[in-house]
């Protein structure tokens, strides 16, 4: 892959290599994000999806080549600097302050915001609220005291705080049920027709390839197929390791 300047590229990452240590976990990936875009990417379990996630946040080192916004990255940016231009990681893990009210993790979300001195953030807790009504309702409760559900709606709308205009999720639906799961990802689907573009880790693939615009399979820490989504959810292989019978006649 060529990292070409183009603003309408807001990730790109070109034989990259990431591990822990002497570990090398994600071998000569490339891949790429174009604004308005839901981009997929499944695999199995230990394929190195979330070590890919960590990489490009800035969480773990990286070897090879990254462009943030049409402008390659001379050294890999820190965390707080990816999150200053707009780009933010829901970790699977989810990280929100339990003992705080859903409302006051929401406004942690915008806490850089606040501090370089801008205050439209009120206009953006009210989008969040329209977009995910059920943290409304709980505003005044304990992050605590939310189902997995709803933790993971104050996770995606405390992201939302921050104005990012990539989120890297990964995989929302982990431990929710069947519908719960529908709603996060219809969510998800959402955020990109409200100009939020999305790296989507998820091993729910039907799902996951419903909504996506573009997707990548990742299997022992190298992508070994990509395309359109709808053409990937029709490959064979992909029906058969992850999609099971029923793809294949829809």
């Amino acid at each position: 892959m060529n990292l070409v300047p183009d603003r309408d590229v807001l990730l790109a990452a070109d034989d990259i290599n990431i591990g822990y240590g002497r570990v090398e976990v994600v071998r000569n990936v490339s891949l790429s994000i174009r604004r308005g875009q839901i981009v997929s990417i499944i695999g199995p379990n230990g394929a190195g999806k979330t070590t890919l996630l960590s990489g490009l946040m800035g969480q773990l080192p990286v070897r090879g080549r990254l462009s943030f916004f049409g402008e390659t990255a001379t050294e890999q940016p820190s965390v707080e600097a990816l999150v200053e231009r707009g780009v933010t990681l829901i970790p699977e893990t989810r990280e929100l302050f339990g003992a705080m009210s859903v409302e006051d993790n929401l406004l942690l979300g915008a806490f850089m915001r606040y501090r370089r001195g801008d205050k439209t953030y009120p206009g953006t807790l009210a989008e969040v609220y329209a977009l995910l009504p059920r943290l409304k309702e709980r505003r005044m409760q304990l992050a605590s005291t939310l189902s997995g559900g709803e933790r993971q709606m104050l996770a995606m709308g405390r992201a939302m705080m921050s104005k990012p205009q990539l989120l890297m999720l990964d995989e929302p639906s982990l431990g929710l049920a069947p519908l719960i799961t529908r709603d996060i990802l219809k969510s998800v689907a959402e955020l990109r027709d409200r100009g939020v573009s999305c790296l989507l880790v998820e091993q729910n693939a039907r799902a996951a390839l419903r909504i996506a615009d573009y997707a990548y399979v990742m299997e022992s820490g190298a992508i070994v197929l990509e395309g359109p989504a709808a053409e990937v959810a029709r490959n064979a292989n992909v029906i058969n390791a992850y999609l099971g019978v029923r793809s294949a006649a829809s």
